[in-house]
């Protein structure tokens, strides 16, 4: 009986790993054979996904939500795109995207951590705040920091440096693209810091009771604003790895949405929104599930319009599952 409930937990904690075999069985069906040139494109397909959805694991973890990450990718990856025209340096582009998405997080967490304002009120705001100022800049920078673009910033491919910032997006070492290879290294770090670290259990800790966490010696402030901030910094690289991969930023619609995609891939790798529960591991299969769901719609030749509804439907059964599930498993553990 022991061992049969080891395997069952077992079964459960790593439920999101079926989840994605499952969703890629029916992809091997409908795609009338697999390649593997497509198989690797759905890891390079999820890495911004898959990094954003990382941070957004975090803030979750702690009970909190990050609706800003979409218009944070917006911003930061468009000023990036203005850095590398203005400097011509990839180091500087990075350095700069990764200072500017903790920024970005950092005032998020300091209003959430330090304030006690509602984490959903004030990254809604800053959704709108985010977004409008790329659109805005992108309307009186001068031309030479747009790239020539006139509602889009470009990157300038007359510079040196340009094809190496390409390639790293657009590459590939064997047959693994080099942004699929960024995405797993960041997620088996997260999935170290969170389950192995201090800092991780202090996340679990204030994620599952924030005031018996406070009562137990753990700044609970800091730690809030340290989550926010990591989930910038993780924004700011994936944006690093949009420019990359697209070679410019459209402040009108990149990271459109994204905020929903990158809480649902934290959902479908079984972190709980309530917090406290899940592990990063699972939102590399989370972020690479809904890629998958993007090449079923395309093999099956359904109208794109129908795509996010598919989705919203497969979260809210998710996030049911979530809810419902420990509840039917008390009502039969008591029967």
């Amino acid at each position: 009986m022991a061992k049969k409930n080891s395997f069952t937990r077992t079964l459960g904690d790593y439920s999101y790993v079926l989840v994605f075999l499952a969703i890629f069985a029916v992809y091997a069906i409908v795609s009338n054979g697999l390649t593997l040139n497509g198989v690797m494109n759905i890891f390079r397909h999820s890495a911004v996904i898959g990094i954003m959805g990382v941070g957004m694991g975090l803030v979750c973890l702690v009970g909190e939500i990050d609706l800003s990450v979409g218009s944070m990718l917006a911003l930061v990856s468009s000023f990036s795109v203005c850095v590398y025209n203005l400097t011509g340096s990839v180091i500087l582009t990075l350095i700069f995207a990764i200072a500017f998405g903790a920024l970005c997080g950092l005032i998020n967490g300091f209003l959430v951590g330090y304030i006690k304002m509602p984490a959903f009120i004030v990254t809604l705001a800053t959704m709108l705040i985010y977004r409008s100022f790329a659109q805005y800049f992108c309307q009186i920078f001068p031309k030479a920091l747009l790239g020539g673009g006139s509602s889009v910033y470009r990157m300038n491919s007359k510079l040196a440096s340009f094809q190496s910032l390409y390639s790293f997006g657009n590459g590939k070492i064997g047959s693994f693209p080099i942004v699929g290879i960024v995405m797993i290294l960041i997620v088996i770090l997260f999935t170290y810091i969170t389950t192995s670290t201090k800092f991780g259990k202090k996340i679990y800790a204030i994620g599952s009771n924030r005031k018996g966490a406070g009562m137990a010696g753990i700044n609970t402030e800091l730690n809030t604003v340290m989550v926010f901030v990591i989930c910038g910094i993780l924004v700011g690289t994936a944006a690093f790895v949009w420019i990359g991969m697209t070679a410019s930023s459209d402040p009108a619609t990149t990271g459109k949405s994204y905020e929903m995609y990158a809480i649902a891939s934290a959902v479908l790798g079984g972190i709980s929104m309530s917090g406290g529960k899940g592990k990063n591991l699972g939102v590399l299969f989370g972020a690479m599930s809904y890629t998958v769901i993007d090449k079923i719609i395309v093999a099956l030749k359904m109208d794109s319009l129908i795509n996010d509804s598919i989705k919203g439907i497969i979260l809210l059964l998710v996030i049911a599952i979530q809810i419902l599930g420990p509840q039917i498993k008390n009502k039969l553990s008591k029967n």
